[in-house]
């Protein structure tokens, strides 16, 4: 059907007309509320002090949802939202990675909130067309289209019962249908998601570019924690928001020269030393394939090894074969990184698109990792299809490629078998009962529902229906809060356990990578050390989902000189540019340490967020023992080695003469031991209790003591 056809099936449901404003140093000082249940469109302003305490992004975000639901709000009540923002610098376009927003939402898996980071060209799109956020709450009755309209500075939401859901699909009919011309395709923007986000609790966004030089519309995702699910819950189809174009200064900052000399500053050190040091114009994060595997650090048979002797077969090297070169790769203009890698021309093998030829976004290295070596999957073109359909279907990759090693791990276990998993046999390796795991999950049938469900209700569901032995689901049931590791083996880095299991949203590595300081390098051998990094660390890429940015400028390149520095590991030539470009953009006044102070202020309210829906404590932040060490007789005897010259060095005890049961026995108890001892430094340096809730007096320094803080977390302290 044509797409005209298809929006003459449209009926409007509301129109909403607003005033047009011009952005004032990188706000609109307003956002914009919808409420699906009756079709409420609402404008709030934005407060100095909302500006100055949660500052946009995921702080924005976070207040906002805060004020509209409550602490027993589920993720598929009415009342919870799906809240979208961009951030003051979001939107200028040069200085490289500006073009992020953050997505916020209780989640499914976690019944807290979770936060995504994420490209494509929604969020400044939406700040351009007037509001530093969207937040939506309430039900449709039916699938419904939400459209934010610059050019006739209009809202609307039509009811649409034509188009197709899956993204790859909705994102180009869309797009057609509401430019003008194929020039005006790079004036849209689109928000889906995909059939499999009705059926399972890790469904994604996909947000829309569109690719001039391609002439075809690409996709970014915002993958964590099922916000595609709540999305699919509301009965939303999808998102668009169109602009009247972009031009150098929309954002209307106060000093454009000094943006534009830091710019360039960048795009020259990635045109002289990114073909040296990280290959992103090349491979995009796919270079970490081969780095991972001889570090020791690749996931590999659901987190069980750190490498494989097949992983060279689906490095980066065998990627880029597959990756169209020498072609523009960002996902917002201006960002030279480059690194949005596609492999075009891809025949589809399986599924409802089968024999389909489609552009596979990516694969990035977390996808590779995650539906390639941690299910023991070593083929280009399965990761390939894997890819595409977790894409389209609209399923985080991070959660699939984690559910689906867990569910493998099970299988071989003889703790789930063929009559329970309908006859798939999920053996490592096997790519075609992945690709049936993830084609049912777009259908809503058989045991692709169930793995759907995530890690842990799969543990929970083994343990009470088939007797599985629970203690030995919890060790090797990669998760935490409810949400799957992102693909690094931490085992062997106590810091980078505390990176993932202590996050407010559960194990994801964007608030700390903390593996070569810790592992490689020993920078922070100390607990005081590494509580200073996991203080640090997730302050401060905090401080990018504040603003609009993106994480990979800042370290993926980094000053030739970058050695050479005091700190070097923090690259503070990019730390200094983040604080010319927030000062050039805002005129605030402003330094790297208020940048902490910032993401402190908004990093614990999100803890006390957790701590209000009943969660945000010690108990919370504890980790499955596979993130700490080996779990099987098996996983101990691949590294004796190893885990025997430990037991000499740092245990004192002598392994020899010791069964492997009981080396087993003595490092799970060290490991353990020293975990709880990371807990108790870190909390002591963030300023929270041993349960690890923040202090008044905390929260007073950080200017964050207000009376609906202190109301929740009051009862922790007495």
């Amino acid at each position: 059907m044509h797409v005209q056809e298809l929006k003459a099936q449209h009926k409007l449901l509301k129109e909403y007309a607003y005033q047009p404003g011009e952005i004032d140093r990188g706000y609109n000082n307003r956002t914009l509320f919808i409420n699906l249940s009756d079709n409420t469109v609402a404008e709030k302003p934005v407060s100095e002090e909302m500006k100055e305490k949660f500052i946009g992004g995921k702080g924005f975000g976070l207040r906002l949802l805060w004020d509209e639901t409550k602490a027993d709000t589920r993720w598929n009540d009415a009342e919870n939202e799906i809240v979208i923002s961009p951030g003051p610098v979001a939107g200028i376009t040069q200085y490289s990675g500006t073009g992020k927003s953050l997505v916020v939402s209780i989640s499914p898996l976690t019944d807290v909130v979770i936060d995504c980071n994420v490209g494509g060209y929604f969020g400044p799109f939406l700040k351009f067309a007037g509001f530093d956020a969207l937040e939506i709450k309430g039900k449709a009755k039916k699938d419904v289209i939400v459209i934010i309209d610059e050019t006739t500075n209009s809202i609307r939401i039509e009811e649409a019962p034509g188009e197709k859901i899956d993204s790859h699909v909705l994102a180009e009919q869309l797009t057609e249908m509401y430019a003008d011309d194929e020039k005006d395709k790079r004036n849209i923007s689109v928000v889906s998601s995909g059939t499999a986000a009705e059926h399972t609790l890790i469904g994604m966004l996909n947000f829309s570019f569109y690719d001039v030089k391609r002439k075809m519309v690409r996709l970014k995702q915002a993958g964590r924690g099922g916000i595609g699910t709540v999305f699919r819950d509301k009965n939303i189809k999808a998102l668009v928001a169109k602009v009247k174009g972009v031009t150098p200064n929309r954002n209307n900052v106060v000093d454009m020269a000094a943006i534009q000399e830091r710019g360039k500053n960048f795009a020259k050190e990635m045109k002289e030393l990114d073909h040296v040091q990280a290959h992103m114009k090349e491979t995009g994060t796919a270079h970490l394939m081969e780095i991972m595997n001889d570090y020791d650090l690749l996931p590999v048979h659901n987190f069980k090894f750190g490498s494989h002797q097949d992983a060279h077969k689906i490095d980066s090297h065998h990627l880029k074969e597959r990756f169209t070169q020498n072609m523009p790769d960002g996902c917002w203009l201006g960002c030279m990184m480059s690194c949005c890698k596609m492999a075009e021309n891809y025949e589809l093998r399986t599924g409802p698109y089968k024999g389909e030829i489609v552009a596979v976004e990516g694969p990035e290295y977390e996808t590779a990792a995650g539906v390639g070596s941690n299910c023991g999957i070593f083929d280009v073109d399965a990761i390939l299809e894997l890819n595409f359909y977790c894409d389209t279907y609209g399923i985080d990759t991070i959660s699939f490629g984690t559910a689906t090693a867990f569910a493998m791990e099970c299988y071989e276990n003889g703790i789930i078998n063929d009559e329970i998993t309908g006859g798939l046999k999920l053996n490592f390796g096997n790519s075609e009962a992945a690709l049936r795991l993830i084609h049912q999950m777009g259908e809503g049938t058989g045991f692709g529902v169930i793995v759907g469900m995530g890690v842990r209700n799969m543990k929970q569901k083994f343990a009470a229906e088939y007797g599985a032995d629970a203690k030995f689901l919890q060790d090797i049931g990669m998760e935490n809060k409810g949400l799957e590791y992102s693909q690094y083996v931490s085992k062997e880095s106590l810091a980078q356990q505390g990176g993932y299991a202590m996050t407010n949203k559960g194990p994801q590595h964007d608030e700390a990578w903390l593996i070569f300081m810790d592992m490689v390098n020993n920078q922070i051998p100390t607990f005081e050390d590494k509580a200073e990094a996991l203080h640090y660390f997730p302050m401060f890429r905090t401080w990018f989902g504040l603003v609009g940015l993106c994480k990979l400028p800042w370290n993926d390149v980094e000053p030739a000189n970058n050695a050479e520095q005091d700190e070097p590991e923090k690259v503070p030539e990019h730390v200094d540019n983040y604080v010319m470009v927030y000062k050039s953009v805002t005129g605030k006044s402003f330094d790297k340490f208020e940048m902490i102070k910032q993401s402190e202020r908004v990093y614990n309210f999100q803890r006390i967020f957790n701590l209000r829906r009943g969660y945000g404590k010690r108990e919370h932040d504890a980790q499955p023992f596979r993130a700490a060490g080996p779990v099987t007789l098996g996983e101990y005897e691949s590294r004796q080695d190893r885990y025997d010259s430990q037991m000499r060095e740092k245990m004192g005890i002598d392994p020899e003469g010791k069964t492997t049961e009981e080396k087993l026995a003595i490092t799970r108890k060290y490991r353990e031991e020293m975990y709880e001892k990371l807990l108790d430094s870190v909390y002591a340096r963030r300023g929270w209790t041993k349960a690890g809730v923040p202090t008044i007096e905390h929260l007073r320094e950080l200017g964050m003591d207000l009376p609906e803080l202190i109301e929740v977390v009051k009862p922790h302290l007495e």
